[in-house]
């Protein structure tokens, strides 16, 4: 399904929330997509990868493409028209943004900037002024500050802030090795290999780690019983959850609650 220009309803930036039904289309006009809360599932003729705060994709013009949110989302779409790209981007290296579709990581001064900008775009939704000024803003500044997906050397690191956020936002569920991946765009056999050379753990201990870290906060600064604990820690039972901190912090909750009150 392709979607028309229409001039009366374009908007060169918006805020949205995608549902979890799966829908496709393609249009005429390129487009920017970035991730600002929750997770959403892209194919992008056939590339498929999720989009998660700190990232996004580009979508060139007549791409076909598919997309779904998964659970409470919101993206931010920048709708950029193909005669726009010149003269008004006259930069070669913004034009060069849109030649292939692609996957892209943000840094924390543009993800800083997005915030900001997206903040005055909830409050004006109907700006279409402010609308246009966004996306000139970010596509002035965007191709400085991603890296795209593409870009992986052998000495490639992975983003630990993607992952610690994550884990963070999803500690009372199950996070698996494959979602873990698909935060920085890797397979799962390549990210593990990836993961354990630059931390020295495994994902899953890395996941349980940041588990007991997050309870031995609540067991010191909250009133919530270790049952409790161990629920909003995201381990299935207090009995697994117990040995499990005790053998990272030498004594079982109860005590480790009692000597740092």
């Amino acid at each position: 399904m392709k979607e028309p220009l229409n001039s009366l309803s374009f908007k060169p930036s918006e805020i949205v929330q995608l549902p979890e039904k799966m829908d496709h289309h393609n249009h005429g006009y390129n487009q920017i997509v970035i991730g600002l809360s929750g997770q959403t599932e892209f194919d992008i003729e056939g590339a498929g990868n999720l989009v998660c705060p700190g990232q996004g994709c580009l979508v060139t013009a007549d791409s076909e493409h598919a997309f779904s949110g998964i659970g409470n989302n919101e993206i931010l779409v920048l709708n950029v028209p193909t005669e726009q790209l010149q003269p008004a981007y006259a930069d070669d290296s913004v034009a060069r943004l849109f030649e292939q579709s692609s996957y892209f990581h943000l840094d924390r001064q543009a993800q800083n900037l997005i915030q900001m900008l997206t903040a005055e775009m909830m409050a004006h939704p109907d700006d279409l002024l402010l609308s246009k000024a966004c996306t000139d803003t970010l596509m002035c500044v965007l191709h400085r500050h991603f890296k795209p997906l593409n870009d992986h050397k052998p000495n490639h690191r992975l983003n630990m802030d993607i992952i610690d956020h994550y884990i963070l936002q999803h500690v009372t569920r199950k996070i698996s090795v494959t979602q873990l991946a698909g935060l920085v765009f890797l397979g799962e056999s390549q990210f593990h290999l990836l993961f354990k050379a630059q931390t020295g753990v495994t994902p899953h201990q890395y996941v349980l780690k940041k588990r007991l870290e997050f309870a031995r906060d609540l067991i010191e600064t909250s009133p919530l019983s270790v049952a409790q604990v161990a629920q909003s820690s995201g381990f299935a039972s207090q009995s697994s959850f117990t040995q499990a901190f005790t053998r990272l912090y030498g004594k079982p909750p109860a005590r480790y609650r009692k000597a740092n009150a």
